[in-house]
């Protein structure tokens, strides 16, 4: 059964203090990171969420563009307002895919983070979250935070299907999308609240090492040309990889455009 979805029925599903209780809701955007980018500039505040059904220029890490089609997916972005100062403001990447990850856990799947900000089920992705800041140089202006969460997707073009699934694809039936923004809403204010009491990992470290993909398992990092590899063994209080290579170095590899696979799939 198809469930209503639009500005109303989200507002309602979320029961939250702060985190999406403004929801503006569209049909079609260019992307919700560009859309609500031009509310934060109009004065939009902490906690606002931007949802579309359609996207015709979404994007995700390395400027992948990313489409869904209509009624398949979830497509938003939280706009945050940070006191903090802007070193701090790419861990919330990981505080948003912890986030997703406790969403999905709630509504029965086995999940894990496979670092820094896919979230999967058995081997496969369903979700992406793309990070943007603006600042002034010294202050934050504003955080957003985009994320694409494959809810009823059915099927994927042939080169995704061995690295994409769908929570409809795991769960065998259809999920309304109200509620998962509603869990994601949730979970995401409460690790926000504990990440701001340090502006870092220190309170959240073992909620995140409990889902994520490859703790104590070998992987490999790729950065552009150059790769090694090693053990993960999780992460510090800065949301940075620990990766313990041959000699027994402890290497940190932070989330920029590295990529970390384990050394026999895609996860």
């Amino acid at each position: 059964m198809a469930h209503l979805y639009n500005e109303e029925t989200i507002s309602q599903a979320i029961d939250t203090k702060w985190a999406g209780k403004t929801v503006h809701f569209a049909k079609e955007t260019d992307s919700t990171n560009s859309w609500i980018k031009r509310l934060a500039k109009d004065g939009a505040e902490h906690g606002t969420l931007a949802v579309a059904e359609f996207q015709s220029a979404g994007r995700g890490r390395f400027d992948r563009k990313w489409e869904a089609p209509e009624g398949s997916s979830i497509m938003m972005t939280l706009l945050l307002r940070p006191e903090f100062s802007p070193q701090y403001a790419s861990m919330l990447t990981l505080v948003m895919g912890m986030a997703v990850a406790q969403a999905a856990e709630e509504l029965g799947f086995n999940v894990s983070i496979k670092w820094p900000n896919d979230i999967v089920i058995s081997k496969k992705k369903i979700c992406g979250i793309l990070t943007e800041m603006g600042t002034n140089g010294v202050k934050i202006n504003y955080v957003l935070i985009g994320v694409g969460i494959n809810v009823n997707l059915k099927e994927f073009p042939e080169e995704m299907q061995d690295k994409a699934t769908s929570l409809i694809l795991e769960g065998g039936h259809e999920y309304d999308r109200n509620q998962v923004i509603a869990l994601v809403m949730k979970y995401f204010e409460i690790n926000y609240e504990k990440f701001i009491q340090t502006c870092d990992f220190t309170h959240l470290l073992d909620d995140y090492h409990r889902i994520l993909a490859n703790l104590n398992q070998p992987v490999r990092v790729i950065d552009g040309d150059r790769s090694f590899e090693g053990i993960c063994r999780g992460i510090d209080e800065k949301g940075e990889l620990l990766v313990e290579r041959q000699n027994k170095e402890v290497v940190k590899v932070s989330a920029g455009e590295v990529s970390v696979r384990g050394l026999y799939s895609y996860v």
